[in-house]
């Protein structure tokens, strides 16, 4: 629970980084920004202190020098790719964008459809956008592309695309999802500036791995955890140790890439501004961490919260042997074990003393708070009652939902909604405190204290249903669960 990230000198340092970056080139700068710029919950969970918000923020503070340019791949549009988390498609999600981007004072310039090669969907997409005022460039496949340098630095490569007009230092080019074509948008952008006669400048955000600390950190080791499906591996940076003497760490895909993007920028100016992948970063985390131990107990946290899931997912057959095992190297690497999730044992403790599903959760405060099944509520409810009660100092025997209260919830399950689990979820039985709220004082009181869950650690005996799942996140909870579907429950998820 200790802050070990200064998060309003990471506000200041960076947005000043930045802005000396785009004066070493005739003052334009394509940026390309990679993860998620809204709501980055990877880095506040293992940077404890970083705001979630930080890069939007930062960006803001940037506004009247920025311009953003969002880019989408022709093939992501033909296949409608989904992203997993928000579960909706790559062009969808380019609306959303561009409105949330508005609604937060920052000028969305125009969209790219990159990898074009005469998909009418993207046309379609296209004619969608420029309807809404939108402007919308096409950018086409490169056969060869990035090995193909000869053909890629030519007027049949980068030259085929459409030049995105730009009118302001700093472009922020971004994307929906990996693999959209950011990078071959701002090499493309660089070829066609230096055509007119500007030294534009690239460079490149990547809040993780963090360059400046050691290579086993657990902060770095929690990035390859949440990369761990993408096979990401982090690694010295070969080109900047020989070209300074000095460690830093990168991942296998910029490193790759390097000597293919040295050489298109040779190709371009006549000379690479840039003699490491490292050199052509410009995230400064690694220099606001103000607690280095509580950035490590967090990170490792993260990885072990992350072993779990993808020992959930393997049950369901949602990902592979070599996933888990690659995290399970991650947790040697770091020297934890599920020893070190205090509320691993707490949960299974209690699920051996009652026979039946459990829960536990750590407070704030270090106290370990259970829950357990009954005939009335679902073990996960429980819990978040039972925590409730503790934080409002109420005594745990207190019943501050009444049973009467419940019945008629559980009538409405069974009865009506033909559930075969009349025992209440998280949501249910929040809706029932909210209730009692209006005229109970204890009740009142203690539905006061779900903001100070946030950020605690939770554990269950057994795989919880999807709404169980989302309620702990929506809290802020962060949640593991045993591989080991519920007795009775065939088919996971069904109530």
């Amino acid at each position: 629970m200790k802050t070990g990230f200064d998060n309003e000198k990471y506000l200041r340092t960076q947005s000043e980084h930045i802005r000396q970056r785009i004066e070493q080139f005739d003052h334009k700068l394509y940026l390309e920004f990679g993860g998620k710029l809204f709501d980055d919950y990877h880095a506040s969970r293992v940077l404890p202190g970083f705001s979630p918000d930080s890069k939007l923020r930062m960006l803001k503070q940037l506004s009247s020098q920025a311009e953003l340019i969002i880019v989408i791949s022709a093939k992501d549009i033909e296949k409608n790719k989904i992203r997993g988390d928000l579960g909706i498609t790559y062009d969808s999600d380019v609306l959303r964008l561009i409105g949330s981007f508005h609604e937060h004072g920052l000028y969305v310039g125009s969209v790219a459809i990159t990898q074009y090669s005469g998909q009418d969907s993207a046309l379609l997409f296209r004619r969608r956008l420029e309807n809404m005022g939108i402007r919308v460039y096409l950018h086409y496949h490169i056969p060869g592309y990035p090995s193909n340098i000869p053909l890629i630095v030519s007027e049949d490569g980068f030259g085929k695309n459409e030049y995105i007009q730009t009118s302001r230092p700093l472009v922020i080019v971004t994307a929906p999802g990996p693999g959209s074509g950011k990078m071959a948008t701002c090499l493309s952008q660089l070829y066609h500036e230096h055509k007119r006669g500007i030294h534009a400048g690239y460079a490149k955000f990547e809040t993780f791995p963090i360059w400046n600390i050691p290579l086993k950190h657990p902060v770095n080791l929690a990035y390859e955890a949440a990369t761990a499906d993408l096979n990401d591996i982090n690694m010295i940076d070969p080109f900047h140790l020989e070209a300074y003497g000095e460690t830093t760490v990168n991942y296998n895909r910029d490193v790759e890439i390097f000597p293919v993007l040295n050489t298109i920028f040779e190709k371009i100016y006549g000379k690479s501004p840039y003699q490491s992948p490292t050199d052509m970063g410009v995230n400064m985390a690694g220099n606001c961490i103000c607690d280095d131990e509580a950035c490590r107990e967090a990170s490792c946290q993260e990885i072990l919260r992350r072993y779990y899931a993808s020992l959930n997912s393997l049950l369901k057959g949602n990902c592979s042997e070599t996933e888990t095992q690659k995290l399970e190297l991650l947790m040697n690497q770091a020297g934890i074990t599920t020893a070190d999730r205090k509320v691993v044992a707490a949960a299974l403790v209690r699920a051996e003393q009652t026979g039946a599903p459990a829960a536990a959760l750590e407070l704030p405060d270090g106290r370990m708070i259970t829950g357990k099944t009954s005939s009335l509520l679902g073990a996960s409810a429980a819990l978040l009652l039972n925590a409730l009660k503790a934080l409002a100092g109420q005594p745990h025997e207190l019943d501050i939902i009444s049973p009467e209260s419940i019945e008629p919830i559980q009538k409405l399950k069974v009865n009506y909604l033909k559930s075969k689990n009349p025992r209440l979820h998280t949501d249910e039985v929040l809706i029932a405190l909210s209730a009692s709220a209006a005229a109970s004082q204890d009740a009142r009181l203690a539905l006061e204290q779900l903001s100070a869950l946030e950020g605690c650690q939770a554990h269950t005996s057994v795989m919880l249903s999807d709404v169980d799942i989302k309620i702990f996140k929506k809290l802020g909870v962060q949640l593991t669960c045993e591989a080991v579907y519920e007795i009775g429950r065939r088919y996971h998820g069904f109530c």
